[in-house]
């Protein structure tokens, strides 16, 4: 009787040890981004490959377009393009929103450089920011020309991510 009673925690247990090891681990600063192809909101498609070898690439992922906080974000870096034009990077914002949703959300907010949009979320997935609830983490990638993670920020500020990313950008000295 003990037996039967204990198998079904048993098989719950090995499914999820199952599922943990099956599942990435996280990505951490030196290991390769994952390469991606997403449309941007200007319609043009925009692989990491295209960038390898010639320059770094800023990739901040956001939760989901028209919210506040996702706002704030495009405006900051909207109003700082001419600054972090001085670098010689590629730099996008991107989410799990359809490309007719991020092109309307960048026209909105004047955004001067493209929101990449991954709607099957299988890029989010790869990069580790799909959150539970199905939206992206607000989480910027720092890609270093040969395609390595140079640095992960977990803490985006959105009021003030255009500043950090400068602020970071002097710092690797990109």
């Amino acid at each position: 009787m003990k037996i039967t009673m204990l198998l079904p925690v048993l098989v719950v247990a090995a499914f999820t040890v199952s599922a943990a090891a099956q599942a990435p681990a996280p990505l951490k600063v030196g290991d390769m981004a994952p390469d991606f192809t997403l449309t941007g909101s200007d319609g043009k498609t925009y692989s990491l490959a295209d960038f390898r070898g010639k320059k770094p690439v800023v990739i901040a992922w956001f939760p989901k377009a028209f919210t506040a906080g996702c706002t704030l974000e495009c405006k900051s870096l909207a109003a700082n393009g001419d600054r972090l034009r001085r670098f010689d990077i590629a730099y996008f914002m991107a989410s799990v929103d359809t490309p007719e949703d991020n092109a309307r959300f960048a026209v909105s907010e004047k955004a001067d450089f493209p929101l990449l949009s991954d709607p099957d979320k299988r890029v989010a997935a790869q990069f580790g920011v799909l959150a539970t609830r199905g939206f992206a983490n607000r989480w910027t990638y720092y890609i270093d020309k040969s395609g390595r993670i140079a640095y992960i920020d977990r803490a985006v500020n959105p009021d003030t991510s255009a500043e950090d990313m400068l602020a970071r950008l002097a710092q690797l000295k990109w």
